[in-house]
Order: C-alpha cells, then sequence, then structure tokens
C-alpha cells in the first residue's frame, strides 16, 4: 500500500470512528507507519473529517516533514512503535465505555479487560491500566515503553484506550474489540459473571499464537 492510499484508509476509519461515536469532537487520534516515517492524524482535528493532504507526515525521527501540525499526543504512539517492532498502526480514542472504565478505582491495573470473550482474549488480550498524565505530556512515554512489548493494548487512567495493530485495519478491529468488552464489563458489574478459564485462554494461544 502507497503513501496516498495509507492516507486514504486514515480518512475511511476517522470517518468511521468517529460516525459510530466511538470518539467525539476533537478527541482521539491515529498514526500509521510508513516506509519513511509516519503519518499522523493533525492535532485538533476531528477525525470524522480528516483531509487526506493535510495528515501530519513526520519522518523516522518523528519530526513533522509535511501537513498540519501533528497530535499532541505522539509520546503515546511513539512509545508503541519503538517498543513493538511488529506495530504498524496506533489508535487512541476517547471511546465510551473503555474511557468509563479507565475513570473506575477498583479495576485491576494489570488486566482491566477480564477475559470474558474469546475475541477480546484474541484481539486485544491483557489491558494494564497507566497512571494518570497530562494529555500530550512526554511522561507518557516511558510509562507506556513498560508495557508495550508485552501488550498491544492500554487504558490511560481516566483518558482512554491505545491499541496497536500490525495494521490500521487490525488496530482499529482490536479497539472496536476492547470497547465492546469494556461495555460487556460495565453492563456485568455487581453480576456472577463466568470468565473464560485459564484452560480455554490456553486452547486460543495453541490456536491463534497469541501475544
Amino acid at each position: 500500500m502507497n503513501e496516498q492510499q495509507v492516507r486514504q484508509e486514515m480518512v475511511k476509519w476517522g470517518r468511521s470512528i468517529f460516525e459510530r461515536g466511538l470518539t467525539a469532537g476533537s478527541s482521539g487520534n491515529i498514526s500509521v507507519k510508513v516506509e519513511d516515517g509516519y503519518l499522523v492524524s493533525p492535532t485538533n482535528s476531528c477525525l470524522g473529517f480528516l483531509d487526506p493532504g493535510r495528515i501530519s507526515k513526520l519522518d523516522g525521527a518523528g519530526q513533522l516533514v509535511s501537513g498540519d501540525a501533528p497530535t499532541k499526543e505522539l509520546p503515546l504512539h511513539f512509545a508503541f512503535y519503538e517498543k513493538r517492532p511488529t506495530a504498524g498502526a496506533v489508535v487512541h480514542l476517547h471511546s465510551t465505555y473503555a474511557t468509563a472504565l479507565s475513570c473506575l478505582s477498583d479495576v485491576d491495573p494489570s488486566d482491566a479487560i477480564r477475559p470474558i470473550t474469546p475475541y477480546v482474549v484474541m484481539r486485544v488480550g491483557r489491558v494494564p491500566v497507566v497512571p494518570y498524565t497530562r494529555p500530550g505530556s512526554p511522561e507518557i512515554r516511558p510509562l507506556i515503553e513498560k508495557l508495550a512489548g508485552e501488550h498491544a493494548a492500554v487504558l490511560l487512567e481516566n483518558h482512554g484506550p491505545v491499541v496497536a495493530g500490525a495494521s490500521l485495519d487490525a488496530a482499529v478491529f482490536a479497539i472496536e474489540e476492547l470497547e465492546e468488552a469494556a461495555k460487556l464489563s460495565i453492563l456485568l458489574r455487581g453480576m456472577p459473571v463466568r470468565m473464560l478459564s485459564p484452560a480455554a485462554i490456553a486452547d486460543l494461544d495453541r490456536h491463534f499464537k497469541l501475544k
């Protein structure tokens, strides 16, 4: 896929994410790794109305080459690219249920999304909670770098989800699955929930090579 095609894919997925209410206003950001750097949604842009020609183009060192100024959330994106060699795209949203889960004080910080369904295990895996930092703060980068090697997704405390995937499609599918699992987790709070057993999770690992 060439750069122009990647730009169109970012526009397509940004519009889809926005129109389905997975992030509101100018919240959320997307980045995709390309051959000579990165394409990133611009700062204060609405994912529903991205202009392919104004998407930020960064070189391999993260310096702006063309387009509008990039999202202020670059540190969390580069944390995944640095520590997760398979990452080809990163998506950060303020989706309702995952963000709600990130605000709950009794969520397990080592695994906020319990293994309710096989698909959250297959597409998302364990989701740790990253301590709160100001949006855009460089302090987030080392916090995510500690986790990104073993986790494709995290919840930013009181902020929302971030997911890395091998491609933009994969990252979007995973963050959608995370949102659905977060919704189930909140709907089922206080109920006697049957989780997937360790044996069931091990079986998924054998068949789908989970990471």
